[in-house]
């Protein structure tokens, strides 16, 4: 038979496919009469002489990487018992002979495909590129650190609003660290192939070079299909939160905190999509409001710690002060709690404070918005000091009485330390 026929048949298949799918064996066999023993045998040939690989396993519709082994797939055709139920792609090389893809070249993402690239092979781009998306209410960005998406919001979908070059949808992305662990957007040729050519080529103009590995929990999830191994430190600060204010509910108080952010995460409480001074105060002044803004004074007062100062001047009046919650939380832990290492608890107090100072440094001085990787490692430390203050106090609430009584559930991350800090 004419290899060649063949190998248009397969080529043609993969381009005018809806996904760039892989011409079945069943195909194969019904275009050109064959039996079983005589399609294998092509089969074996094509493979043999890398003009076609084969997918045998998971998935045979999708190619997920370009990367095979010849030998390897030679040994799994022969130890198969022939099934109608695998699929031929062209190999790149048979590609590049048999195919014009010039009408691909507006669209660098779908033309690695077109080129025989694997749907699951990925490509890293600057933090900034999330910006786009993440600033503008016509998209729904959502994010956990680990994994994220980008779809339309369903008043602007199909809308004359909306261009339809923009109304793009971003299945899944992830993040991707080089060896000096600078951060990166990871997303699959497989869903870049989606986007608009306008939208192709913005994220072609932020591409960063290829030294990067995915994120550990995102590739297990994504490609091994396995369920993450920890979760990102920005979950479980909130997840603390949740549980210091069931635990202030067992101590028939009132919450501790007025907000847990569990029905409206912050957009922006994760890590920078910018190394910038202003993105890095932006964070600080959320951060803040999620800590020292959030304690609620009315807890503080259940147990009759003084809500005000006063303050005796020379000439005899007396000022009263509100106390600010940083003082309050200080001087309720300081009554209840006596732990025998009291370094813990005065690392609450500090964090606290830090992140108050913190924010008010641009109050009280101009700064130029230097761009500087630095700020993503300010960054990351403060969350994980922020972090370590409320698991803290969350494990300092787990001492008293009604609580050791009837203790919350505590999540298997948090109880073991199963934290994601990149």
């Amino acid at each position: 038979m004419d290899h060649s026929e063949v190998l248009t048949s397969v080529t043609k298949f993969y381009l005018e496919s809806h996904d760039f799918n892989g011409y079945p064996a069943y195909t194969l066999k019904e275009e050109y009469g064959l039996s079983n023993e005589e399609a294998l045998s092509l089969i074996e040939a094509l493979v043999s002489l890398g003009q076609v690989d084969v997918m045998l396993t998971g998935n045979p519709h999708i190619k997920p990487f370009s990367s095979t082994d010849i030998d390897a797939q030679l040994a799994g055709l022969r130890a198969l018992e022939f099934s109608e139920h695998f699929c031929l792609y062209p190999k790149p090389e048979t590609l590049a002979e048999m195919s014009d893809l010039s009408k691909y070249n507006n669209r660098p993402y779908t033309l690695a495909l077109a080129r025989g690239e694997g749907q699951l092979e990925f490509r890293a781009f600057d933090l900034s590129v999330l910006e786009h998306y993440r600033n503008d209410p016509r998209y729904l960005y959502e994010t956990d650190s680990i994994h994220g998406n980008i779809s339309v919001r369903d008043a602007f979908y199909q809308s004359d609003a909306m261009e339809e070059r923009d109304q793009v949808l971003l299945q899944t992305f992830g993040f991707a660290y080089d060896g000096d662990m600078n951060r990166a957007v990871a997303v699959y040729l497989r869903y870049l192939s989606g986007l608009s050519p306008e939208h192709q080529q913005f994220w072609r103009t932020k591409q960063l070079p290829d030294t990067y590995n995915l994120h550990p929990d995102y590739f297990r999830s994504t490609i091994l299909g396995e369920w993450g191994t920890r979760i990102s430190i920005f979950d479980a600060f909130i997840e603390e939160l949740v549980l210091i204010n069931k635990m202030s509910e067992l101590m028939k108080m009132p919450p501790m905190f007025r907000e847990t952010y569990t029905e409206q995460r912050p957009r922006e409480f994760a890590f920078l999509l910018r190394p910038t001074l202003a993105e890095f105060n932006r964070f600080v002044l959320l951060l803040d409001q999620m800590m020292s803004d959030n304690l609620n004074k009315q807890f503080f007062a259940s147990t009759s710690i003084p809500l005000e100062d006063e303050e005796a001047r020379t000439n005899g009046k007396v000022v009263v002060r509100p106390r600010g919650t940083i003082a309050l939380l200080e001087a309720w832990m300081r009554r209840y709690f006596h732990p025998v290492d009291p370094e813990p608890v005065e690392r609450i107090f500090a964090t606290f404070r830090k992140v108050r100072r913190l924010r008010q440094e641009p109050a009280h001085r101009i700064n130029d918005d230097a761009f500087d990787q630095q700020h993503f490692k300010n960054q990351r430390q403060l969350i994980i000091e922020a972090y370590d203050a409320v698991r803290f106090i969350r494990q300092a609430l787990a001492n008293h009485p009604y609580v050791r009584s009837n203790p919350p559930y505590v999540g298997e991350e948090l109880f073991e330390g199963k934290i994601w800090d990149i």
